[in-house]
């Protein structure tokens, strides 16, 4: 929309939508785990106000913030003032940010951005409607709330802002890893799980809505229960959310390989809901990085970890991340990543650049490795994984698969097959030669019949599975 065409409201927060409600939008930054807080915080004002794709057309803006590595707290603050320059030009009169930059970095960003109103920790959100309320009644900005609460857990009606036949749910809050590049545990504060109704009554309500898939995350999933339960609980849970008759699809991410254990393997072999797919975040495969980074594992057992996947689970689906450049990683450290994904040619990777992060041990350490290393090293890695993820696309011509259909460019419908989780692991796009009407949100058989890097080609079929 251009300027010109623009209605100008000197006092917007004054002048209501049609139904007297303030219109509110979002953006919501970083991870999967963020982004639930973000569908719970709109669930929370959605009784009253009305909820806005444009922040062009919106009263109240809110950022919830990514904290997490350098590139995510520049992104954040990028966004914070852009969004306050729509207060000067849009409709936009109250502009609030949440999440883990605010917990991190409240008092200075407050500082830093004084166009802010409104300022939340990670756990702060249920005090966000009278915050409002005063701020419009008057004008009272609030940028106290910086402080998170270890027992504390959001939880509640949420917005959904994915597509609508998936829904991720976060079953646990915080960490006790303390991995020595990662600040979570110091934003987020200690592991803690979900009450298990909780979480079933919530996948129910999704499934009510047309989710067909639940997507189950965590900073360390395999954990599940230990705190509330006295021990891990994640087989059960699965057991439990199978019984959901409208759900298809439960999917597992961050699992810890020195966390998995028998009962869990065993469920994700013979649940047939639970999608053949796991994410293991491993992080490194030299011992001596791996033991700089405080991971409670070796090199060994996470070789024997995956080897029992495969052997117990077949069709297992094995997705990792990798940090290179880390403070002390020789070329050699570097290389055992290489000559382990040519050796067990692991199906969906991702790799990240080492971020230097205060008040984490790592970043005090000696042997700081230079960005231009890194880079290069990110950029070998993932040469690397392209030649895998290649030859093992070749193998799945001529295959057929279940794909959850998600959208029509108008000449190729994509979607996903149980090998791929949404955003990072590719896409499968087909024709329909039948040319009969297919839904969004719905499944399909497709055969595929041609591969690329990542994503695949199919065309729809008529036939049973082979």
């Amino acid at each position: 929309m251009l300027k010109s065409n623009l209605e100008i409201v000197k006092d917007p927060i004054k002048n209501r939508d049609s139904s007297n409600k303030y219109k509110v939008g979002m953006v919501s930054l970083g991870c999967d785990k963020n982004r639930v807080d973000s569908e719970i915080i709109l669930g929370n004002m959605s009784n009253d106000y009305i909820i806005t794709n444009n922040p062009k057309d919106a009263d109240i803006i809110l950022v919830n913030t990514c904290g997490f590595i350098e590139s995510a707290k520049q992104e954040s603050i990028d966004t914070i003032l852009e969004m306050a320059e729509y207060k000067k030009t849009y409709r936009c009169k109250l502009l609030i940010a949440t999440g883990c930059l605010t917990q991190r970095y409240g008092e200075e960003l407050g500082k830093l951005i004084p166009e802010i109103d409104i300022m939340l920790g990670v756990n702060d959100y249920n005090k966000l409607n009278e915050l409002i309320t005063a701020f419009i009644n008057e004008d009272k900005k609030s940028l106290e709330y910086v402080n998170y609460s270890d027992d504390f857990i959001n939880e509640g009606k949420r917005i959904l802002t994915t597509k609508q036949s998936t829904a991720y749910i976060r079953i646990a809050e915080g960490c006790n890893n303390f991995c020595t590049y990662c600040i979570i545990p110091k934003i987020r504060g200690k592991f803690r799980s979900r009450k298990l109704e909780n979480i079933i009554n919530e996948a129910k309500d999704l499934a009510s809505q047309g989710v067909k898939e639940i997507i189950l995350i965590a900073q360390d999933t395999t954990m599940y229960g230990t705190d509330i339960y006295g021990k891990q609980n994640l087989h059960e849970l699965l057991r439990e959310l199978s019984k959901i008759e409208e759900i298809k699809w439960i999917r597992l991410l961050y699992c810890y390989p020195e966390e998995l254990y028998d009962e869990l393997i065993d469920e994700i072999g013979n649940n047939n809901k639970v999608v053949k797919y796991i994410d293991i975040p491993i992080q490194h495969i030299s011992n001596h990085v791996l033991k700089l980074m405080a991971r409670k594992t070796t090199k060994e057992h996470i070789m024997d970890k995956i080897k029992m996947l495969r052997t117990r689970v077949p069709e297992i689906i094995i997705r990792t991340t990798f940090i290179v450049g880390f403070p002390q990683e020789t070329q050699e450290d570097f290389e055992e990543i290489t000559d382990f994904l040519e050796e067990f040619k692991l199906d969906k990777v991702g790799v990240f650049t080492y971020s230097q992060e205060e008040d984490t041990a790592a970043a005090r350490m000696e042997g700081q490795i230079e960005e231009e290393i890194k880079k290069v090293r990110e950029e070998k890695l993932m040469l690397t994984q392209k030649c895998v993820s290649e030859e093992l696309n070749k193998l799945k011509i001529g295959k057929y698969y279940d794909i959850l259909v998600e959208g029509y460019n108008g000449e190729y419908y994509h979607g996903r097959s149980f090998e791929m989780a949404p955003d990072i692991d590719g896409n499968i796009f087909f024709k329909n030669n039948d040319n009969a009407n297919i839904e969004i949100g719905s499944f399909v058989k497709v055969k595929i019949i041609e591969n690329m890097d990542y994503d695949l080609i199919g065309v729809v079929v008529n036939e049973s599975c082979k």
